[in-house]
């Protein structure tokens, strides 16, 4: 009783031992998540060093050509880790690009942090380029970058130094465009440090550029930050790899408490049964002793019994007693018979039965039965049959031949004048045999037929109701079956089985 009062505690306790599982795993796989995408954006900066070190290698007089500084980006984008990336100048305007092109309203979702859609992340402005890849002495202005040359070296509006050596590919574009053969290159530009071909310093404004137009380049062509949408395929794989383990986890903690609860509930249920086994062994006991009690008292009720039949005999017997008292002296004998034979029914009920097994042929104990209950059959003109295979089974022959006696008197009683009863045992398969007692009589309800074998139930005027009840608890402590069947077209049908035989 005490395991009743502890159980909602303990389930209470399982169920919140399962939900801090499930809310560990959750807080874990969010973990997963975010460090996953920590790794992405770290990933971005290092190809943001990256491309800073492509754009000071190229950069000349801070200032990085657009033909030469997109295929670097294209080379990027070829690994498949990003979608495309864009340089912007200050007003938020590409000035190179390589890959897909990215919308302005994902630029403006993302701000100067992260946008996160369902198939990659856009990175808006991850370091300043302008503070980032320009060198110390150029006043931290930022790289300017040039574009795509339109036809000749000296042009100003192309704004190209008059050493500018252009890619094979611009000069051979710019050749298409005016049906001039490719130019020759005016020789390297000077190293970083050295003065150009005017005598001035490397950093600051060119000379061939004015301070409006320089003003113009820095503030449309000046790299400001840049753009970087990055697939996010790997970071998708990773994040729902970890969400199906953590849902495992939580569908094994989930099994785990439900069989602790299980658990639980079976050490509660046996803890029922043993204070309910100890208490039905304690009222078995009680019933034991209650039984050799009332069996002790039958005995005894049958000595003074006898007494009172005997003196009723002999009052019966008096030649000089009145024929009225010698009929009262009758139905007293009569009664005592009666009570008699119900207190020899309720000893055999009650008794104890200790089985004596040995082989016993079924003939003989079938003879013998209707040879004692040859003047019951021959009063009532029945006709009675045996059929019998010469079987010998297993049993207590002394409870056998009761139980064969209790059936055929049932049988008896039950079948009108001129009735029929046969008796038929046969083997049902190589270790069982069966014994049925067949009658004609009134047979028994279909919803009496196992209410029929229950001490003191009875559907005759004189019975006892503890003649069945004595066949079952014999044929039970045997290991053998009893059922009441109905027997076609008319009567019952008590069937013994699994009766063992022993072969020769």
């Amino acid at each position: 009783m005490q395991l009743n009062r502890r159980s909602p505690i303990v389930y209470g306790v399982i169920i919140a031992a399962w939900l801090g599982i499930v809310a560990w795993q959750a807080i874990e796989h969010f973990r997963v998540r975010e460090e996953a995408r920590t790794a992405v954006v770290n990933r971005a900066r290092d190809i943001t060093t990256t491309l800073g070190v492509v754009i000071r290698s190229q950069r000349r007089f801070g200032m990085v050509a657009q033909d030469r500084i997109e295929p670097a980006l294209n080379e990027l984008i070829k690994s498949g880790e990003l979608k495309s990336i864009s340089l912007l100048n200050a007003g938020g305007a590409v000035v190179a690009s390589a890959g897909e092109s990215v919308s302005s309203e994902k630029i403006n979702m993302a701000g100067s942090a992260a946008y996160w859609d369902e198939l990659a992340v856009t990175l808006v402005n991850l370091v300043d380029l302008g503070s980032d890849v320009t060198p110390t002495g150029e006043a931290s202005r930022p790289v300017i970058v040039m574009p795509r040359a339109t036809g000749t070296n000296t042009d100003r509006r192309g704004l190209r130094p008059p050493w500018w050596r252009p890619s094979r590919e611009t000069n051979a574009a710019a050749s298409v465009e005016d049906n001039s053969p490719p130019r020759e290159s005016f020789g390297p530009p000077p190293a970083r440090g050295e003065r150009d071909p005017n005598g001035r310093p490397s950093f600051g404004r060119p000379s061939w550029v004015s301070e409006e137009e320089f003003k113009s380049l820095i503030e449309k062509q000046g790299l400001h930050g840049f753009v970087m949408v990055m697939s996010t395929e790997g970071l998708r794989s990773r994040v729902q790899s970890d969400l199906w383990m953590r849902m495992l986890i939580g569908i094994l903690g989930g099994a785990a408490a439900g069989g602790l609860a299980l658990a639980w509930r079976s050490l509660e249920m046996s803890s029922v049964l043993q204070i309910r086994l100890v208490r039905a062994s304690a009222l078995n006991n009680h019933l034991k002793e209650m039984n050799l009690a009332a069996a002790g008292l039958a005995h005894e009720t049958r000595n003074p019994l006898n007494i009172i039949r005997g003196l009723a005999q002999l009052i019966s017997k008096e030649t000089d007693s009145s024929p009225d008292v010698r009929h009262k002296s009758r139905e007293i004998t009569d009664e005592v018979d009666r009570v008699t034979a119900q207190l020899n029914e309720f000893i055999n009920y009650s008794k104890p039965r200790e089985l004596r097994r040995s082989a016993v042929k079924l003939t003989s104990v079938i003879s013998e039965v209707t040879q004692a209950l040859r003047f019951d059959t021959e009063d009532k003109h029945l006709e009675l049959s045996l059929v019998e295979e010469g079987l010998t089974v297993e049993a207590d022959e002394q409870l056998l031949r009761q139980v064969v006696f209790n059936l055929l008197l049932n049988a008896i009683q039950a079948v009108p004048v001129g009735g029929r009863i046969q008796i038929v045992a046969r083997q049902t398969s190589a270790a069982d045999a069966m014994l049925d007692i067949r009658d004609n009589g009134p047979g028994v309800p279909s919803d009496q037929h196992d209410e029929i074998f229950k001490p003191y139930f009875t559907t005759h005027q004189k019975g006892t109701g503890l003649g069945l009840a004595v066949v079952q608890k014999i044929v039970l402590a045997h290991g053998w079956d009893i059922q009441c069947l109905s027997n076609e077209p008319g009567g019952a049908i008590f069937r013994v089985s699994h009766l063992k035989v022993i072969t020769a």
